[in-house]
């Protein structure tokens, strides 16, 4: 995490020396846009790769001498079955159409995006159905 956090804030602060001097040399304001939009996703890429560095420690990957054998075990839980990505692409794709064809299929795509979006990530919550209150 180490490399991965100095490597992305390194980059953020390339990206707003580049975008001051396009800025400065008079580029159009789309480009200074997304110059500075990629400062800013390197900016968050880089802080959550520190933040997961400050609360989990040294990882087996930033030591010198570690070996391969040191990252074994599980590395964590990736669902073996799930439909949801399925209808979150679907309504995501269809969010981009309706902008193309028309704002009442966005409105649609929209709300089917946060069905979506709650359905994926509360797919293992179960509820405790034995417990009476």
């Amino acid at each position: 995490m180490k490399a991965g956090y100095k490597l992305f804030g390194f980059l953020a602060i390339f990206y707003a020396v580049v975008d001051v001097i396009y800025w400065q040399v008079g580029g159009e304001p789309l480009g200074i846009t997304a110059i500075g939009l990629s400062g800013a996703l390197a900016l968050t890429i880089g802080f959550y790769f520190w933040t997961n560095d400050k609360r989990m420690g040294q990882l087996p990957s930033d030591n010198d001498d570690g070996e391969i054998a040191d990252l074994a075990g599980e590395l964590g839980f990736f669902s073996p079955h799930s439909w949801w990505p399925l209808p979150l692409a679907l309504s995501a794709c269809a969010m981009g159409l309706g902008l193309v064809i028309g704002w009442w299929l966005t409105v649609i795509a929209v709300g089917s995006l946060i069905v979506s979006i709650i359905g994926f990530t509360t797919e293992y919550e179960k509820p405790d159905l034995t417990s009476h209150h």
